[in-house]
């Protein structure tokens, strides 16, 4: 068992400092690593559980998501307790929820200078605590003040014994992702499906199956392509405790599709037609882009960041470059954020080909209300790039 750990960008004077774990052995070893990190964070612990539904989640991780049920092996190590014992959860290694108002693109290698398939992010969300943005969406006023919800995330390496090797980045999640890429050059991303009628999510506690911070990491480790990644979801139980979400997943072959989960629960793919398929935070399959509504203070200008997307990514040949100066031209700051404390707290290019991701991280507001942010930071599966 390898384990490091180190803050790569910010630190105590900065908005955020962002920690890289690299973890290397079996997924038990893994998952005790992760959860002792995350007590050291966060804080956590085993939660409670009614012991039907915890049995019936163990079941459903073993036959489903094997990594996931070593991994929690490992987490009942960490934490001084018994793997069978039905009292506790041994998962949600976080100390606050999860979920994201983001933009999202992927470009085809037939469409991009580099002749690799590029995808890019930006991660844009609040600036304050989870009771904060909450009380926001309609919730309760918070009792006092709290660190803010993504102040620490995580860069996460595993590197295990069996299985594809994993590049994940994380807000506070550490046996979930935001985003992430395997070996194989699957990259999956997720975001709010539907910004304008977010509400605080209901407290009911782990269900069985993958929650929607989960599913990124289910993907990555069960799945080499998108076509994989398409049965491995039908095939899945999900939940999401009323905060949706919705995915762009694709692959180094030029194949990428959206997952969405839309009313009664009914699954929806929408593959890549042409050269990009783009993604914000409105619930595309109920939306043709031609018939966009104009954006409120509650969108979060999810229809007009889609179109930018659309128009940038369409009919001419795109680069890296390129890229990342349209991520930067759709992302929240000071001057353009409206009454939500909102900013991008990150920008991601995934070069599908090399299997990298390229990172880089909010630090603060400069004085005319622009993005003070880290250097752009190169990560890899395994030891392609660190």
């Amino acid at each position: 068992m390898s384990v490091t750990s180190e803050i790569i960008a910010g630190g105590d004077d900065d908005f955020m400092a962002v920690r890289k774990v690299t973890a290397a052995g079996s997924q038990l070893e893994i998952g005790r690593a992760l959860a002792a990190e995350a007590a050291a964070t966060f804080g956590w612990a085993p939660v409670p559980a009614d012991p039907v539904m915890a049995r019936a989640r163990r079941a459903w991780f073993e036959r489903n998501w094997p990594q996931h049920h070593e991994r929690m092996r490992g987490a009942a190590e960490a934490a001084g307790v018994d793997f069978d014992d039905d009292r506790v959860h041994l998962d949600g290694l976080t100390g606050v929820p999860s979920g994201s108002a983001c933009s999202v693109t992927y470009l085809r290698p037939s469409t991009t200078k580099e002749g690799h398939g590029l995808f890019g992010r930006n991660y844009d969300f609040f600036t304050t605590s989870a009771e904060e943005i909450f009380a926001a969406l309609g919730g309760p006023e918070p009792a006092g003040p709290r660190p803010p919800m993504a102040s620490r995330p995580y860069v996460l390496n595993s590197i295990p014994d069996a299985g594809p090797t994993t590049t994940v980045l994380t807000m506070n999640e550490l046996d979930g992702c935001m985003e992430g890429i395997n070996e194989h050059g699957l990259a999956v991303a997720l975001l709010i499906a539907d910004a304008e009628n977010t509400a605080p999510p209901v407290e009911a506690g782990p269900q069985v199956g993958i929650s929607s911070a989960q599913l990124p990491r289910f993907v990555l480790d069960t799945c080499a392509t998108a076509d994989e990644a398409k049965q491995a979801l039908l095939g899945a139980k999900q939940y999401d405790l009323g905060v949706p979400l919705h995915y762009l997943i694709a692959d180094a072959a030029g194949n990428a599709f959206i997952w969405e989960r839309g009313d009664a629960g009914i699954e929806h793919i929408i593959d890549i037609d042409g050269d990009a398929l783009c993604l914000t935070n409105h619930l595309v399959h109920k939306q043709q882009a031609g018939e966009l509504p104009p954006d409120n203070e509650e969108t979060l200008r999810t229809y007009g960041r889609y179109r930018t997307l659309l128009d940038r990514t369409g009919g001419s040949v795109m680069s890296g470059e390129r890229l990342r100066a349209t991520l930067d031209e759709i992302g929240f700051d000071a001057t353009n954020a409206g009454h939500y404390p909102v900013r991008t707290l990150w920008r991601t290019v995934f070069d599908l080909d090399e299997r990298t991701m390229s990172t880089r991280f909010y630090l603060g507001d400069t004085a005319t209300g622009g993005l003070r942010h880290s250097a752009e930071l190169t990560f890899g599966p395994g030891l392609l790039a660190g």
